[in-house]
């Protein structure tokens, strides 16, 4: 049995954080199977329009509960929401940043939040939903976050940010199964969510409109016109607004030149969004800030690592040498798109199941030689 393994019939208290989908349905269902006390919770965290998080979703979360028979909760955290997640990703992409929410969501909400509330339950542990595995390192004896088996719906790139202390209060029980043997389980349950569809897209964002939400949340960013150019600064057009362009977009660029053009560079302060060929996208060179080491500490000399620039980048070998709350990353091979506000994620180039850390990216990437 692994470190975050439950022990069977241990009668252990776990909070279960509910989100309304099959995924943390079975989390709460192998819990009471394991001898639990599970008591379900579910963080309202947007409003009604919301993919996730929603008043329809508690309700699904408490018909699970009601099939489990288990103690369930909604804990309101709409306001927290909006202030640590909404306005940051409004403010990230009028930054020129390309913000990711969903880690910030995950290590506030899933873990610091639901923390705090489990020791009000009295209960030891939290248990999710998400695609992903921990053990303990047989040298050092301490926790590591690992990818789920499961490839394809890995999570692990959202959760670098998790320190010791939680990864030892976390129980991932999927972490070793697919989707297709989770759907089954909640089935041969009667679960009520186990073929509920599930949403790729952040929670709040409806549709991918996310400079609608910008503008929803800080109407000022109307008024920012601004020019669009090509590399030797000639203006091709006018644009919305830096929050409607993204370092490597392609299409929507509102601007007829006759050849593909992709963003290169967004600067807020002239409010310049520069455009050229794909080939100036390749980044050689990157700086990563807010770095986390899951560990708990920086290591003494430069590692090699796959370093995983987006959510579906299948990761680069990197050298990456970690400095005060930073670090430099330098690719074996150039590696195109490199979006800053985005999340670098390391692995282990040994062992690339095995999560070293990460960060956010952060200024514009060093161009190729």
């Amino acid at each position: 049995m692994s470190a975050a393994e439950l022990a069977p019939g241990s009668g252990e208290r776990v909070v279960v954080a509910m989100s309304g989908g099959v995924d943390s349905s079975l989390a709460a269902a192998l819990a009471v199977e394991r001898g639990c006390e599970a008591v379900g919770v579910t963080l309202q965290l947007a409003g009604s329009s919301s993919r996730c998080c929603s008043l329809a979703d508690a309700d699904d979360a408490r018909r699970v509960a009601d099939t489990l028979g288990v103690r369930f909760y909604v804990a309101d955290y709409a306001d927290r929401f909006r202030s640590e997640v909404i306005e940051r990703f409004a403010d990230e992409y009028l930054a020129g940043r390309t913000p990711i929410p969903c880690i910030a969501c995950n290590k506030r909400f899933k873990f610091d939040h639901l923390l705090e509330r489990a020791k009000v339950f009295g209960a030891t542990r939290v248990a999710t939903g998400h695609y992903a595995r921990i053990d303990r390192d047989p040298t050092t004896g301490r926790l590591r976050l690992l990818r789920a088996r499961d490839r394809n719906k890995d999570q692990s790139y959202f959760l670098f940010q998790l320190d010791q202390a939680q990864l030892a209060s976390a129980w991932f029980p999927l972490g070793d199964l697919t989707k297709d043997q989770v759907r089954a389980r909640a089935r041969s349950l009667g679960l009520a969510t186990a073929d509920k569809p599930e949403s790729q897209e952040i929670c709040f964002v409806p549709e991918g409109r996310y400079a609608e939400v910008v503008e929803r949340v800080r109407p000022e960013a109307r008024e920012r016109r601004g020019e669009i150019v090509d590399e030797q600064g000639r203006v091709l057009g006018e644009h919305p607004g830096v929050h409607h362009f993204t370092v490597g977009q392609r299409h929507g660029l509102g601007i007829a030149a006759g050849r593909k053009l992709y963003v290169r560079h967004i600067d807020p302060e002239s409010r310049r969004v520069t455009v050229g060929s794909a080939d100036g996208l390749a980044t050689s060179e990157m700086e990563v800030d807010d770095v986390h080491w899951v560990s708990g500490e920086a290591p003494a000399a430069p590692v090699r690592a796959h370093v995983q620039v987006r959510h579906r980048h299948p990761g680069a070998l990197a050298k990456v040498e970690a400095l005060p709350g930073r670090a430099r990353v330098v690719f074996e091979e150039p590696v195109a798109s490199v979006a800053p506000g985005q999340a670098a994620v390391f692995f282990d180039a040994e062992d690339p199941d095995v999560v070293l850390g990460g960060g956010l990216i952060a200024r514009r990437p060093s161009p190729l030689p």
